[in-house]
């Protein structure tokens, strides 16, 4: 069954894990509102939705553009933001459904879209797993919109774009489409390492084999991959009270592009922690350990990007908490696996524009606003393409990093105001801007194997 009660369907940086074999259905776990941080500094002065007005005033509001929204929740087509948008909306997958009520995270991603690109019309699509989610893929591409807003990111993968679904997702870019995704929500329960430091078969973290975990009670789940199929690695869950411990949970095996294993449970009051097994000897294989529910006391930011942002071509938004005026502390880090940056962009991770939930925030939300504003950019140069398209948004971006690209915010801080002004090389006539979209033909998207997807972290 799919849980879609209000109880579950939390907004603030949350993870959606799409669970399958042995464990069927949709379940909502909550990374806890500490990780947006709460900084004590006044917020940026980088210009951000006040802007918006502005834009929307001077003509520019992503008329005859079309935006594809896919996300696993379903989408209350109801909603007064969305009333008379919606081209086309369509679920995939036998427990999918594209039809939800009330608030759910693929409403607040379509409703920020909306109020950013009042002018653009959406197309709406639900998925179950890694085939699905490529058919809806597929499925707007053939609707020919100009950009895909998938506000969710996969577990398992390793990182490098060349997993089934980066290569959907780089293979829509190719087809002429502005892919948009988040970079995640897991810098801070994210560690990725060599099997180099054992003790008694137990991976060492730097002091020792535990690694502590922070986090609410309730869900809670990890997520171990590898890259040598030939060895076999595991991860228990132990209680403790400090002085004495007991295992809670171990990890079973997951169908994915890699070996993975995974630990879904429960956990109530008290202090938890991770060990990771494996050969006895120490054998130098890479290790990825990921919970997007809670955040590890051994963690590595660095490389923490997650599918489909890794793909190439994506356009992957990491969140910036503007109250704290820097990157937010929990926003994935790039660079991928194969040494691409893996940030492009950050966007607000709390948008607050009209009719959307205060609580929807994180990296999704940041998505679901550069969506709205590629959409925007789109509507000014109707015939430009995807990577034209996004050079502008990177050089319109506000630097907020280190000078230069980096590896937490990418090009900087979106800036729909200067994204969306039309220069001399890219102001268009009014009769341009009626123009129709260009038909793509003849590229084909890739089919995915049976693989299921492993998880899908919204926010």
């Amino acid at each position: 069954m799919v849980d879609r009660s209000p109880g579950v369907l939390l907004f603030v940086a949350v993870a959606v894990l799409l669970l399958v074999g042995s464990i069927v259905g949709l379940a909502v776990t909550s990374t806890t509102p500490s990780r947006v941080d709460a900084g004590g500094s006044s917020p940026t002065s980088v210009p951000a939705n006040a802007s918006l007005d502005a834009i929307h005033a001077a003509g520019v509001t992503g008329a005859n553009v079309t935006v594809g929204v896919v996300d696993v929740t379903g989408f209350d087509r109801s909603a007064s933001t969305l009333d008379g948008r919606i081209r086309g909306a369509r679920a995939f997958g036998d427990d999918a459904t594209v039809a939800a009520d009330g608030s759910t995270h693929g409403t607040a991603a379509a409703r920020t879209v909306a109020a950013v690109a009042p002018g653009a019309d959406l197309y709406l699509a639900s998925f179950d797993g890694t085939d699905d989610f490529a058919r809806a893929v597929r499925w707007l591409v053939a609707r020919d919109v100009d950009v895909v807003v998938a506000p969710v990111s996969f577990y398992g993968r390793a990182g490098d774009g060349h997993d089934a679904v980066s290569a959907v997702a780089a293979t829509a870019h190719e087809a002429g489409v502005v892919f948009v995704a988040p970079t995640g929500n897991v810098a801070r329960g994210h560690w990725r390492g060599a099997y180099d430091r054992v003790d008694d078969g137990r991976l060492a973290f730097d002091v020792g084999p535990r690694n502590y975990l922070r986090g609410d009670r309730g869900r809670l789940s990890v997520w171990l991959s590898w890259s040598d199929p030939a060895e076999d690695y595991s991860v228990d869950l132990y209680w403790t009270n400090g002085e004495t411990s007991s295992r809670v949970a171990t990890s079973r095996r997951f169908a994915g592009d890699r070996p993975t294993e995974r630990i879904v449970t429960r956990v109530g009051a008290g202090t938890y922690y991770l060990v990771v097994r494996g050969p006895d000897q120490a054998t130098g294989t890479s290790l990825r350990l990921v919970s997007p529910t809670h955040e590890f006391q051994r963690y590595r930011p660095r490389g923490s990007v997650l599918a489909p942002a890794t793909g190439r071509g994506v356009l992957g938004v990491g969140a910036y908490d503007r109250a704290a005026d820097r990157v937010a502390r929990y926003s994935s880090r790039g660079p991928t696996a194969d040494g691409r940056r893996g940030v492009d962009l950050v966007g607000p991770a709390d948008p607050t524009v009209a009719s959307v939930p205060d609580r929807f925030a994180g990296s999704s939300a940041a998505t679901a606003y550069v969506g709205g504003v590629v959409a925007l950019v789109r509507g000014t140069d109707p015939d430009a393409p995807p990577r034209a398209v996004e050079r502008r948004l990177r050089a319109a971006a506000v630097d907020v990093g280190a000078n230069g690209s980096d590896t937490a915010s990418g090009r900087g801080l979106v800036d729909a105001r200067t994204a969306a002004r039309t220069t001399n090389a890219t102001r268009t006539s009014p009769e341009r801007l009626l123009r129709p979209p260009p038909i793509r033909t003849g590229v084909r998207l890739p089919t995915v194997g049976s693989t299921a997807v492993e998880a899908t972290d919204r926010g």
